[in-house]
């Protein structure tokens, strides 16, 4: 039995994010669920509150062998899986999207295709020293890719906190 305790992604009933959050804490379950920070308007007053940053998503910190009591939570529906088996985020992924939510609102997500392009380093502000794949860089807008999860985070990150991270290329022996 595998006691190495691993963050993971569980798939929730819609619009259950928070409660199911609450039934983990209950539990005894570690969980982390995403609260991004929006200002709202209706016609008679404006309000902050508080949303989940990924819809239908709630990350929980466990070992193997505690899989079935997260299932058997209220509102989970399943794990997120990654060839056949549930998917593992690394520590450094739920540590980045703590630190982005804590310095920005208003974040957006979009779902995106994982795809290769250049390589860059955060050299200023609260990603600093994270490494990832940009797949836009436009006026200050740049959108990095978490590779476990598959989604974009958006932020606006000047161009000057940005260093392309060149690599050694491997010579070609005849």
């Amino acid at each position: 039995m595998n006691k190495e305790v691993k963050w993971y992604a569980v798939y929730t009933r819609p619009k259950w994010e928070k409660k199911v959050a609450t039934h983990l804490e209950k539990k005894g379950i570690e969980h982390y669920c995403p609260l991004n920070k929006v200002y709202r308007q209706w016609s008679d007053r404006k309000k902050i509150i508080f949303e989940p940053l990924f819809t239908s998503y709630v990350f929980i910190h466990v070992a193997e062998h505690d899989h079935l009591r997260v299932l058997q939570t209220d509102g989970v529906i399943n794990f997120v899986y990654w060839l056949g088996k549930p998917a593992a985020i690394k520590d450094s992924e739920i540590n980045a999207i703590k630190c982005f939510l804590s310095d920005h609102q208003n974040v957006q997500l979009e779902k995106t295709k994982l795809t290769v392009n250049d390589k860059v380093r955060i050299t200023q502000g609260p990603l600093i020293a994270m490494e990832g794949n940009v797949i836009e860089v436009m006026n200050r807008t740049v959108k990095v890719v978490l590779p476990s999860l598959g989604f974009t985070m958006t932020a606006q990150v000047q161009r000057s906190h940005i260093e392309k991270v060149t690599t050694r290329r491997k010579q070609a022996f005849l």
